[in-house]
C-alpha cells in the first residue's frame, strides 16, 4: 500500500501519516470541545452545524498552509503575534460567555425545576454554531504551522503533482475528524436529555468547558514559533 501511494500520489509512509493523524485528532482542543458543548445543549443538528464549521476552517488552513502562509508567519513575527493574540482573545471571550451562561443556569435552576421543558440557557442559543466553529478553527496560527510541518513530511518533493498529495492527505485528515466529531456529537446528544432534566448538571458542564476555553486562549497567547 505504501509503495502504491508513493508511486501514484507522491505520498511517503502513508500508514504512519494515518496513525499520526488519528492520534492528533483525538487530542482535546477548542474545536472538539465546542462541538461537544453545542451537541449537548442543542442537539445533533446543531452539533453537525458546528462540525461543518470545523471542517471548512480546517480545509482553509490546509490550503493556506500549502500556499505558504505558515512560512509567512514564520518570517514575520509581528504578524504571527497579531494573529496569535486575536485568536487567544476570541477563545477567552467564548470561555467567559460560557461561564456567564453557567452562572445564569445556577441562578435559574429553581425556575427550571418548575418548568422542566425549559431549555438550558448556558451556551448562547442564538449564536450560529457554524460561524462560531469556523472562527474558532481559523483563529489558531499554531494550526497553520502544524499542518505544514506535519504534511510536508509525507509528500515526495520530487512528485510532479504535489497539490494532489496534499489533497489526499487533507481528505484523510477530514475523514478522521468527521468520525471523531460524529462520535462526540452523539455522545453530546445523549447528554442533552439529562441536561434538560438537571439544570445544575448543564451549568456545571458549561462552566467546565468555559474554563477550558480560557485555558486554550492562555495557551495560545503563550505559544511561540519554535
Amino acid at each position: 500500500m505504501n509503495a502504491f501511494m508513493h508511486a501514484t500520489l507522491g505520498i511517503t509512509d502513508f500508514w504512519t501519516f494515518v496513525l499520526g493523524t488519528v492520534f492528533i485528532v483525538l487530542l482535546p482542543g477548542p474545536n472538539s470541545m465546542f462541538v461537544l458543548s453545542v451537541a449537548a445543549q442543542r442537539g445533533v443538528r446543531a452539533g453537525y452545524k458546528g462540525a461543518c464549521g470545523v471542517f471548512l476552517g480546517d480545509a482553509i488552513l490546509m490550503v493556506l498552509s500549502a500556499a505558504g502562509v505558515a512560512s509567512l508567519l514564520k518570517a514575520s513575527p509581528a504578524l504571527f503575534h497579531v494573529v496569535k493574540y486575536v485568536g487567544a482573545a476570541y477563545l477567552g471571550w467564548i470561555g467567559l460567555q460560557m461561564l456567564r451562561g453557567a452562572l445564569r443556569g445556577w441562578r435559574a435552576r429553581g425556575a427550571a425545576a418548575a418548568r422542566p421543558q425549559a431549555a438550558a440557557p448556558t451556551l448562547a442559543r442564538e449564536a450560529d454554531p457554524f460561524r462560531k466553529a469556523l472562527v474558532i478553527s481559523l483563529l489558531n496560527p499554531k494550526a497553520i504551522l502544524f499542518f505544514i510541518s506535519f504534511f510536508i513530511q509525507f509528500v515526495d518533493p520530487g512528485f510532479a503533482l504535489p497539490a494532489l498529495s496534499f489533497v489526499v492527505l487533507g481528505l484523510v485528515c477530514q475523514v478522521c475528524s468527521f468520525a471523531y466529531l460524529t462520535t462526540i456529537i452523539f455522545m453530546g446528544a445523549r447528554l442533552a436529555e439529562a441536561f434538560r432534566r438537571r439544570q445544575r448538571l448543564s451549568a456545571g458542564m458549561a462552566s467546565g468547558v468555559g474554563a477550558m476555553f480560557i485555558g486554550f486562549g492562555a495557551k495560545l497567547a503563550t505559544a511561540t514559533l519554535n
